[in-house]
């Protein structure tokens, strides 16, 4: 005599508390990822404007060296408006020696978006950095916060 089994079919998926906690912990790690991301971007757009006014320090140098006089950012080759920055502006005294670029950061997160970078040059040819945006954001730019603390946001 033949005996039959019967094999029953084994359940699969998941259970509905397995499924929370699977939730919990995207959302405990979308917590902490989307703002260390936001301060990443935020880091990213600064050095970005940032890099593109440094760019003009050495033809600012030059113009000077050769007695030249700067009137706005065409002099020592930048744009008034880029993707990273707008409102470029370059100033100098010929009297003095000192001058400066500046410039606002377009776009970006809302702690840099709006903010001014400025690169000013003292009488003895030594660039300084200041910023309106927090200094967490200007990472290793040597910018300071233009208020002496941390910065607006």
């Amino acid at each position: 005599m033949k005996l039959s089994r019967t094999v029953r079919p084994v359940q699969g998926g998941f259970t509905l508390i397995e499924l929370m906690i699977v939730v919990a912990i995207i959302g405990i790690l979308a917590a902490v990822a989307i703002p260390a991301y936001q301060n990443y971007t935020a880091r990213a757009k600064f050095s970005a404007c940032y890099g593109e006014l440094a760019a003009g320090k050495t033809a600012f140098e030059v113009e000077v060296n050769d007695g030249q006089a700067i009137a706005n950012a065409d002099d020592i080759g930048l744009q008034e408006d880029t993707t990273n920055c707008q409102n470029v502006t370059v100033t100098y005294d010929a009297d003095n020696g000192t001058g400066s670029i500046s410039a606002t950061i377009l776009g970006g997160p809302a702690p840099v978006n709006g903010e001014n970078i400025t690169l000013a040059r003292d009488a003895d040819g030594r660039w300084t950095c200041n910023t309106d945006a927090d200094t967490e954001f200007a990472g290793n730019t040597g910018c300071t916060a233009a208020g002496g603390g941390s910065g607006g946001s």
